[in-house]
């Protein structure tokens, strides 16, 4: 039995002297020094006593290293299991806790924190640094560059991502090689992909969106990446002439137009730029093409589904909608009170369908079954119509997600954060407009009788115990919180009111 996934990504390319990586210091990586790379750090795993099936979490920055490591689990029929670098220890223990990976690989300055946290889990403890240097890529040099790569099924596990929940508990988005696969393939053929693309990557790779989007599609395609560690402006000015293609969340393009260098002249060699991971702006939209002609695909998805629709690659991008179904994909919108389906331009919850579509969520069988309908369509809980032309619009989302700079998350995690700090008796988080970031996140606290709370002592109290991306950018004091007559919380209320929060004066 073949491995579906390496089969398809990275086996047509062994041997090759192709480009696949340009990295900030000048340094090429062909494909096939990227894969002898890979094969080294999959014996390293075998060695360490990874199995076909076994998670290995890593929570390392960006690097080819961290990237051969991802192909090193495709090929040896490992779970790939990547972490949020911005999480905290605790957050971690969860994760690794709820998985059980066999191996888990940090970043040298994390190995002192995670190592008693790995050991309760019963997993070994490696190292990679942002450089490519660690215990990981040391033991991996002194192993062959021959692998026997692991046969691995259409219906086998390729990766586990972590999606919070409302009730503040990480649910595991089981993914398989047919759910990257396929997605990879549909999004090839929507978007003209060629082994003549260079992509110019800033994303962080331990989500959907730079990992299996960015990464994949190259790969699929026998592009190549300029492959940074992060997106700065300086840098992308600097390496936009020699890319083709771009993908990146709203936050880049706000921030590329907010410096004079970004024109017309600097882009005319690009053939595409993309967004996704948050709504992008209609003015964004507007203000782009005015700047350097080019008109910016907006796609939609999420971690349970890969990407679901797609503004055409030919044919009219329309700002403030999402496109169309890809390929062998299906939605419906549905009223979440009858289930019925709902005709063009009528609001409800957008379900999903297809070879995208996750396994389940890891070990919560009861949560699976919830999620999706009888006839198989995942319950996004995203808000949205269709229109007559069949363009997609996300009004809103079910269960109050927040999503700031591309980043998932759920307001239940820092309430539960700020009620627990002295003096607070109840908080609620929001997410308001935010020009950077799309979303803002606000908290809106009640002090305990007779007491008082101040904003700066609560953002330090909470600064060391949640991600930098979770935390409020602005905390507010008020006498109550907004309920209706069933004593839920009007968030929309709030939202109303602190609504120009982040608005220049």
């Amino acid at each position: 039995m073949p491995n579906l996934l390496y089969d398809a990504l990275f086996a047509p390319h062994q041997g090759s002297s192709k480009p696949l990586l340009y990295l900030k210091d000048g340094a090429v990586v062909s494909y096939d020094a990227f894969l002898r790379q890979a094969a080294r750090i999959a014996n390293a795993l075998t060695d360490h006593g990874v199995k076909p099936g076994d998670r290995v979490a890593v929570q390392v920055r960006k690097s080819a290293e961290a990237l051969a490591l991802y192909a090193a689990c495709i090929r040896s029929g490992a779970i790939f299991l990547p972490l949020n670098t911005a999480y905290m220890p605790n957050e971690v223990e969860y994760f690794v806790g709820n998985a059980r990976p066999a191996l888990v690989v940090c970043d040298s300055d994390a190995h002192a924190a995670l190592a008693p946290i790995a050991k309760a889990a019963g997993a070994r403890l490696l190292t990679l640094d942002g450089d490519g240097k660690g215990t990981l890529t040391d033991e991996a040099e002194r192993c062959s560059d021959h692998f026997e790569t692991v046969p691995r099924g259409a219906d086998d596990l390729a990766a586990l991502l972590y999606t919070s929940g409302t009730t503040g508990r990480s649910k595991g988005a089981m993914l398989t090689q047919a759910n990257l696969l396929s997605n990879a393939r549909s999004l090839v053929e929507a978007w003209r992909f060629t082994d003549k693309d260079v992509l110019l990557h800033a994303l962080p790779i331990f989500h959907t969106h730079g990992l299996f989007v960015a990464c994949n599609v190259t790969l699929l395609a026998g592009g190549a990446m300029i492959f940074l560690p992060s997106f700065q402006v300086d840098e992308i000015i600097e390496y936009l002439p020699r890319a083709t293609s771009m993908m990146g969340v709203p936050t880049f393009y706000t921030r590329l137009l907010d410096d004079p260098r970004f024109t017309k002249d600097l882009t005319r060699h690009m053939r595409l730029f993309t967004s996704g991971s948050a709504p992008l702006l209609a003015e964004t939209h507007v203000a782009f093409e005015a700047r350097t002609g080019h008109r910016i695909l907006e796609r939609y998805g999420m971690t349970e589904t890969n990407m679901t629709t797609s503004n055409p690659y030919e044919g009219e991008r329309r700002a403030g909608t999402v496109g169309f179904a890809l390929p062998d994909v299906e939605i419906r919108v549905v009223d979440p009170e009858t289930k019925t389906v709902l005709p063009d331009s009528e609001i409800g919850i957008l379900e999903v369908r297809g070879p995208n579509v996750f396994k389940g969520y890891w070990e919560m069988p009861e949560k699976t079954r919830e999620e999706f309908r009888d006839d198989g369509f995942f319950i996004t809980g995203d808000v949205v119509s269709i229109d007559k032309d069949g363009y997609v619009q996300i009004v809103g989302r079910a269960k109050d997600l927040i999503i700031s700079g591309g980043f998932n998350i759920y307001p239940k995690e820092v309430e539960l954060l700020l009620d627990e700090q002295e003096g607070v008796l109840e908080s609620a988080v929001i997410g308001v407009p935010h020009p950077d970031f799309g979303e803002g996140v606000v908290g809106v606290v009640v002090p305990q009788k007779d007491g008082s709370l101040d904003e700066q002592s609560l953002l330090a109290a909470i600064h060391d115990r949640i991600a930098r991306f979770k935390q409020p950018k602005r905390i507010f004091t008020v006498d109550e919180l907004p309920r209706n007559t069933m004593g839920k919380v009007q968030k929309n209320i709030l939202r109303d009111r602190f609504a120009g929060t982040f608005q220049a004066k």
